[in-house]
């Protein structure tokens, strides 16, 4: 067993190599502060029966670490939760680029979450402990080790790995992955901020990186293993080339229209490959030169696959309000990419509980990502949501929740669903356009409308070319999918995937600055359609009336084992709900039973005032007057002078107990009686007249 130790951000970090897991391939633990986490790899000694490489990342939260019981009854974890995924895909995206393509061996890295303080978040010690593992393991890795940390801003100044409590008060929480100098995999959460904080941040981050990169060059392989490699053969790549490169040189140079280029492109295919007795060997040739002849039409002739500029974003097309009976809705076109955008408006009782190890609370914002088949033009099942749909719609849902108002001006739970129509690249910015429409027609007062963009790359030798908002081939055949999210204000959200080792901070600065482009370019197309939020929403939305009452007072609207609040909810069908400092939220989609709710809470709850006339019931009369009750346990005196505009000889035959009756707040004296007026009520009415 081998243990490294260095300082990050004033933190012990550890790397322990085989102390436990000793029957995987490789097994590290990383431990900084308090929180653990255990990275095993194991690898699968035949090759597998594909032409990809096979790579899976599973991270499991474990609620002991936090000395609580999971949720639910069985009280044991199950599936992978959402933030489990995103973590996974995290540690995938980090590494995915440093392996070589041809390996065929499946490898899996199993990250475990031993032990959690109340500091530091175990995701970036998740990246570390998988390239720890990798080198311990003996596989090659191609410009590694690769770090991540994580760099908050505080005010002013950024800070390396803010604690929980840090990154509520950060303006940004950006996770940062490199090798050496270059970076690797970058994802962001941004209130706004310009594109030179994020460079600063980035910047901020690489010193620590090296760090860790550093430490980690000492890990030793601890066992030497044989990985299985494809091997195709050249003669095949030669043949491949003399019958398909010009013929699809051709299509390239000359048909721009997606469909029409595939049809062309499958029937050069299928009139070639009975050449072959081996279509593997063939179709990847094939496949090879397709790419070859795309990347060199955008970096030496600056032509891309459907006759865009560089810098070009394909047709936009925008609709609002699409579903009447929604609660809002859109329809967000872009080139051969469609989403069609849903909101829900609910109440409290809608938010999502989110029970993780780091505690519970409550979410009142959602946005859902599907992904249909249909959607581009498959013929098979639809299945449940998987880890790229569940990681599009998290993209999608973090570049939007900087602008979406807080719960005191805007009481709702949101739900947003995105339907990926058609699909042909950047379908999560899309959805993120589509959303920020979808969510000003239904009436949610956003502080700014939202867009987003992605920007790829072709790198050849050192030529870099940039290209906007790709299509679905430029992401297969480029070496890049930066996707930003922002207002014309600044950025909301990034996330970077690249197929090399990494790039320069150069690039990035590059890349912002297109970005930020094409963003303020859709935003101009999306205003067109709808620019600012409805002032009111749907009809077909619930209503709410918001009512503030002493915080003493909640007990006289529940009433014993809620008796009370229960009486109203089943008169009118309201929903209510009640927080501990007195705000009371009623929602109704019907105008005249919200209105009865929130009166009878105003029964309930309201203090007396002088001046104002109240309907109440007679409960005692005495040869002196007679005792109402105008509110919930508040009695006032009617005097026998002031029951009438007239001397009134026997009282009992103006008055009888069990009678309503309308009165007037004379007075409240130092005693807290209350002095009520019927004949100042009764003048009112003759005056009236």
């Amino acid at each position: 067993m081998k243990s490294l130790t260095c300082n990050l951000g004033g933190k012990c970090l550890t790397i322990e190599i085989g102390k436990i897991a000793k029957q995987a391939n490789s097994s590290i633990l990383v431990a900084y502060g308090d929180t653990v986490v255990l990275t095993a790899l194991t690898i699968q000694k035949e090759a597998t029966n594909t032409d990809y490489f096979s790579l899976v990342v599973d991270y499991r939260d474990k609620f002991y670490a936090a000395g609580r019981f999971p949720g639910g009854f069985f009280k044991r974890e199950g599936a992978p939760k959402t933030s489990e995924i995103l973590s996974a895909r995290l540690i995938d995206r980090s590494i995915r680029p440093l392996f070589d393509d041809e390996i065929r061996n499946e490898i899996y890295i199993y990250t475990t979450v031993l032990a959690i303080d109340n500091d530091n978040d175990p995701d970036i010690l998740g990246v570390i402990g998988a390239s720890s593992a990798i080198i311990s393991a003996g596989i090659p890795f191609k410009d590694g080790p690769v770090s991540a940390v994580r760099i908050g801003k505080i005010g002013d100044e950024y800070v390396l790995n803010p604690t929980f409590t840090e990154r509520k008060e950060s303006k940004l929480d950006i996770i940062v992955a490199g090798c050496g100098d270059k970076i690797a995999m970058i994802e962001a959460k941004c209130n706004i901020v310009s594109n030179d904080e994020i460079l600063s941040a980035i910047e901020f981050a690489i010193p620590a990186i090296n760090t860790l990169n550093k430490l980690q060059e000492g890990i030793k392989p601890e066992r030497q293993i044989t990985l299985i490699k494809e091997v195709h053969d050249e003669n095949i790549g030669v043949k491949i080339r003399e019958l398909a490169f010009n013929r699809l040189k051709d299509v390239y140079n000359n048909i721009c229209d997606a469909d029409e280029k595939k049809e062309a492109i499958n029937k050069i295919w299928e009139e070639i490959k009975k050449e072959f007795e081996s279509k593997n060997d063939a179709k990847f040739f094939f496949e090879k030169i397709k790419k070859e002849i795309a990347r060199e039409n955008i970096v030496i002739k600056g032509i891309r696959g459907d006759g865009r500029k560089l810098n070009e974003i394909r047709d936009i097309e925008c609709s609002v309000g699409i579903l009447k009976r929604t609660h809002g809705s859109s329809l967000f076109t872009r080139g051969q990419t469609q989403t069609m955008s849903i909101i829900t408006l609910g109440t409290h009782e809608d938010e999502q509980l989110m029970d993780e190890i780091e505690g519970k609370w409550n979410k009142r914002f959602l946005l859902h990502y599907n992904f249909p088949p249909y959607s581009t033009g498959e013929a098979k099942a639809v299945k449940a949501p998987g880890r790229r749909e569940i990681g599009h719609g998290a993209l999608a849902e973090r570049a939007l929740e900087p602008v979406i108002p807080d719960c005191d001006k805007f009481p709702y739970t949101i739900r947003v669903v995105s339907e990926i129509m058609e699909s042909n690249g950047s379908t999560s910015m899309a959805s993120v356009c589509g959303a920020s429409l979808s969510l000003m027609d239904a009436g949610v007062p956003i502080s700014s409308t939202v867009s987003g963009i992605s920007i790829g790359m072709v790198k050849e030798g050192e030529k870099i070319v940039l290209l906007s908002d790709i299509s679905g081939e430029e992401d297969h055949i480029g070496d890049m999918d930066f996707k930003v999210a922002g207002t014309k204000e600044g950025v909301t959200a990034i996330q970077m995937d690249i197929k090399l080792s990494g790039i320069e901070i150069e690039i990035i600065k590059n890349v912002l600055e297109m970005a930020k482009e094409g963003i303020v370019f859709i935003l101009d197309k999306m205003n067109e359609v709808l620019s600012f939020p409805r002032k009111k929403v749907s009809k077909y939305a619930p209503k709410i009336s918001i009512i503030n009452i002493r915080p003493d007072k909640i007990r006289d609207l529940i009433g014993p084992s809620g008796r009370n609040i229960k009486k109203i909810i089943e008169a009118t069908e309201a929903k209510i709900d009640v927080d501990d400092n007195g705000k009371v939220c009623i929602f109704h989609s019907d105008d005249e039973k919200l209105k009865s709710a929130c009166d009878m809470v105003h029964y309930l709850t309201d203090e007396v005032e002088i001046g104002k006339i109240y309907k109440g019931k007679v409960m005692k009369v005495v040869n002196f007057g007679a005792f109402v009750e105008i509110l919930p346990g508040q009695e006032g005196l009617v005097h026998i002078s002031e029951l009438a505009p007239y001397r009134i000889s026997n009282i009992f035959d103006v008055i009888k107990e069990g009678e309503e009756v309308e009165v007037k707040v004379v007075g409240i004296d130092h005693h807290g009686k209350i002095s009520l007026s019927r004949k100042q009520v009764l003048h009112s009415m003759e005056n009236a007249r």
